[in-house]
């Protein structure tokens, strides 16, 4: 890959004045610090789902139903965030969804009704959809920039993130009242955001091409491009709609199928989301031994294992473990497929897999709710296990696209 033209320019003294720029890790750090926030706040919001079910007399339906809020606000934003970002950048896009996510993530335990919860669902995913694919989209610069494959390590916060939110609200699930927890969590996105945001506000994503160079194309996708990151996309949303289920499912399964107490219930999202931090901060070593098709097929098959056992085990702990297996396995197939879009197609082709992809993890949550009223909750979160064998299957059928595009 070339050189950071970016970078480059700031060191010898670019148009904005800066003759001494952060340095990569720097900025580095800053992104991670968000994709950290992302996954700290979306917990937080998912862990007492259960309270808020009962909060608003929501069934298994009407809370799938109520939960489509999510999907249709980030879908809606999704395509028009990767606009956004080649118009103002990738950064200032990430630092006003950041903002935006935090103020929003206090609505839903506002609300008494299914259709209200709903309403404020749909803003909630507005800024979630948005912040997502601002910051995979900062990653494959960053990626590129580095020419080392450390996407994962970006999710990888993600993860941890997901499991500090989903264990701190674990411990507080009994002595704090949902609107309360989630007032606290607007206060500390709001925090992190004004600590770590001017970092990104200041500075441009390094880029390892020129703009004219790297925009022309990506906002063109046509032919085989197009359909090489539709098929990374595809692959993104099996996978992703098993990261869904679980964070919306797997406590109120623990709870209500399982009889598990409220903390070990919430326990269940919280290993996940470990055993996928775990995955992801030994992704770049996985990649580079393994290869980017044999670690979709690895990953594919051992999630498929995984909630195999954790959504058909009969007791708690089993569940558990599986849902630890399953967060192992999944662990990079995401960042893997959204990276490779990005990689081909910047930020047309983040925004395109992650609309994909990230439609996974949120239409994956009421399609389990409808499930559940149709069969079983746990004959519901088998379908996880369906798609990450899916993902895994097509994964070993993009090889030769890997190799080539």
């Amino acid at each position: 890959m070339p050189q950071l033209n970016k970078l480059r320019t700031a060191q010898s003294g670019g148009p904005d004045g800066d003759t001494v720029p952060p340095s990569s890790a720097r900025l580095r750090t800053a992104l991670t610090v968000f994709f950290a926030l992302d996954g700290f706040l979306f917990a937080g919001w998912v862990v007492r789902i259960p309270a808020i079910k009962h909060q608003t007399g929501a069934s298994a339906s009407t809370l799938g139903l109520a939960l489509l809020g999510v999907s249709a606000g980030a879908v809606i934003t999704m395509m028009l965030a990767g606009g956004l970002c080649r118009r103002f950048g990738s950064h200032p896009v990430t630092v006003v969804c950041g903002v935006l996510l935090s103020l929003a993530i206090a609505l839903p335990a506002q609300t008494h009704s299914a259709l209200s919860l709903g309403l404020v669902l749909l803003v909630f995913g507005s800024a979630y959809g948005a912040m997502n694919v601002a910051m995979n989209s900062a990653a494959v610069d960053m990626v590129a920039g580095l020419r080392r494959p450390v996407m994962p390590s970006f999710h990888a916060a993600f993860s941890l993130g997901g499991m500090l939110g989903a264990g701190l609200g674990g411990l507080v699930a009994g002595g704090l009242s949902p609107a309360t927890h989630l007032l606290v969590l607007t206060g500390v996105g709001l925090l992190v955001t004004a600590a770590v945001g001017p970092t990104l506000l200041r500075h441009r994503a390094p880029r390892t091409v020129s703009v004219a160079d790297r925009t022309e194309q990506p906002r063109r996708m046509t032919g085989r491009t197009r359909n090489v990151v539709l098929l990374f996309g595809v692959i993104a949303l099996c996978t992703a709609y098993g990261e869904g289920a679980l964070a919306d499912w797997s406590a109120l399964h623990l709870e209500q199928d399982l009889h598990a107490r409220p903390g070990i219930a919430a326990a269940g999202y919280s290993l996940f989301a470990l055993a996928m931090t775990a995955g992801r901060l030994t992704g770049t070593a996985l990649l580079e031994h393994l290869g980017q098709t044999r670690t979709l097929v690895v990953g594919g098959a051992t999630g498929a294992a995984g909630m195999l056992l954790g959504s058909l085990a009969p007791t708690a702990w089993p569940a558990l473990l599986g849902f630890a297996v399953a967060g192992l396995g999944l662990a990079n197939i995401f960042p893997v497929s959204v990276g490779r879009a990005g990689e081909l197609a910047g930020p047309s082709g983040v925004a395109a897999a992650s609309t994909i992809g990230y439609g996974g993890l949120l239409l994956g949550p009421p399609v389990i709710g409808f499930l559940a009223d149709w069969v079983s909750l746990p004959l519901a979160l088998t379908t996880v296990a369906v798609l990450a064998g899916a993902a895994a299957a097509l994964g070993y059928a993009a090889r030769h696209a890997t190799a080539r595009a």
